[in-house]
């Protein structure tokens, strides 16, 4: 109950803020209040059962592969399994799901919301494998990151605006409440077994490199 209690306490300030704005701001009534109070305990509800499911199953199994993974043995074998749930991770995302419905139907079609939640898939799988290798050689973040950000920096000139803002708003729709627990576990989990690498420097970075 003190979990839940934790939650609730976390919800209903921004709820009460909104509350706020609709009557005494925007002067509007409340339509339907047991509606409106259910989906508040919904809500309550749903978010405490996740993350104590995130809690106990993906952060728990997510660690555990991590420090599964080095006895392999092979660098390549971990790199491609580190793509593939990153890629998996990044399907079921959804904000990124509702993102992507937003810039169909804006787009009228244009661009095809499966094709962009498979192709920020496929780069957040490919940053999630770029996360890894850093940590299994212990290279150091900023040595990845700089040249990341010069590239991109250097793209947006010769990219279209639209498609300059839609890739920033869907990198940060990737980082969500599958995709963190799930792969910063796995992160942990495989510096923690690897010997000569410090966990809180490389276990780390890792959510801002697949984003």
């Amino acid at each position: 109950m003190k979990s839940l209690w934790g939650t609730a306490k976390n919800i209903l300030p921004i709820m009460s803020f909104l509350l706020v704005i609709k009557v005494f701001i925007l002067k509007k009534p409340i339509e339907d209040l047991s509606t409106f109070l259910m989906g508040i305990i919904l809500t309550i509800v749903g978010l405490h059962l996740f993350l104590q499911g995130a809690s106990i199953s993906l952060l728990a199994f997510g660690e555990e592969i991590g420090m599964e993974l080095p006895t392999m043995g092979k660098k390549w074998m971990i790199l491609l399994f580190a793509f593939v749930l990153g890629y998996f991770g990044t399907l079921v995302e959804p904000a990124l799901k509702a993102l992507a419905m937003e810039v169909e139907e804006i787009s009228i079609g244009a661009i095809p919301q499966n094709i962009l939640i498979n192709a920020v898939a496929i780069g957040f799988g490919g940053g999630m494998a770029l996360g890894i290798f850093k940590i299994i050689n212990n290279i150091p973040t900023i040595k990845i990151v700089v040249p990341l950000f010069a590239i991109v920096i250097v793209m947006c000139f010769f990219v279209p605006r639209e498609f300059i803002d839609i890739a920033i708003d869907t990198a940060s729709a990737t980082t969500g409440p599958v995709n963190i627990p799930l792969n910063m576990a796995l992160a942990l989990g495989i510096a923690k077994i690897l010997e000569n690498v410090d966990p809180l420097l490389s276990g780390f970075g890792i959510v801002g490199l697949t984003s």
